[in-house]
């Protein structure tokens, strides 16, 4: 590894750590949330799930496949933790077979 990795691990933290904070700021300042505001951050996960996972379903195999499926029904009736516990046995069993 070279300096050059650490100053940019450090960058990367240095810019998620202002905006976090910014976006904890700017919305602190609403009493409520306008309706827009209020759907589009619930989209949010959604969609960070979606950008992390498509491209592992697509360029996996369909042991990923299948586990992405079993993820999709657990989350709906679960919690994140359970569902990534969860997925997570299934894909390792899958590759051991």
């Amino acid at each position: 590894m070279n300096e050059d990795f650490f100053v940019v691990t450090i960058v990367c933290a240095v810019m998620t750590i202002l905006t976090r904070s910014g976006g904890y700021l700017l919305l602190s300042r609403f009493t409520r949330l306008p309706p827009r505001v209020d759907a589009a951050l619930e989209a949010v996960p959604a969609a960070v799930m979606t950008t992390l996972f498509a491209p592992a379903i697509l360029s996996g195999g369909w042991r990923e496949a299948v586990a992405m499926g079993v993820a999709v029904l657990v989350a709906l009736r679960l919690g994140p933790t359970a569902t990534l516990v969860i997925c997570v046995t299934v894909l390792v069993t899958l590759r051991s077979l």
